[in-house]
């Protein structure tokens, strides 16, 4: 996995040999920021990573101008990961890791963010629980964007905060707003 654009075009993004951890494809990844560039400017935004695997939607926000990134994760290699990513960039004053299971990491942050990058398992129980927690409510700033990747046959359309959605094969992100 590579960093496609922006500061840090080429480098490397780290990971590990963990079936746990399902990235996000580099087709999906360019085809989601071509998406975002087209409708915001990432400088100094505030970035969250949730469910962040090893952050390679994170690290590309940051290269391309983001302000400050926080990612989500509770895997130990997805950890390490992230942290050897931001250390080999030279950007750990600029990201927050935080080791938690996403649901109580959103049930007491306090933060706001511009972008939302939400990544689960496709096995989760309830994913319009978690697309009002995270743009219903403060979480996601005002015109802030969220993006959710999950399984093609999923609808969201009758969600108040669905903007669109992409289908990437089997894959689906849709996008929505607070």
């Amino acid at each position: 996995m590579h960093i496609l654009a922006g500061k840090y075009k080429g480098r490397k993004i780290r990971s590990s040999s963990t079936s746990d951890v399902r990235p996000c494809s580099s087709r999906v990844k360019k085809s989601i920021f071509d998406t975002l560039a087209a409708r915001l400017d990432f400088d100094d935004m505030a970035v969250l990573d949730l469910f962040a695997g090893f952050g390679s939607l994170g690290f590309e926000a940051l290269s391309r101008g983001a302000g400050s990134l926080t990612f989500v994760d509770q895997h130990v290699d997805s950890l390490k990961a992230l942290k050897a990513t931001a250390q080999q960039l030279g950007v750990e004053s600029r990201v927050k890791i935080v080791n938690a299971d996403a649901s109580a990491f959103l049930s007491r942050s306090k933060e706001c963010y511009d972008l939302v990058f939400c990544d689960p398992p496709y096995s989760w129980p309830d994913y319009d629980a978690l697309i009002e927690e995270i743009a219903g409510g403060a979480l996601l700033g005002e015109e802030g964007y969220l993006l959710i990747e999950h399984r093609a046959h999923l609808e969201f359309k009758h969600s108040p905060h669905y903007s669109f959605h992409k289908d990437y094969g089997m894959t689906r992100v849709t996008f929505f707003q607070s």
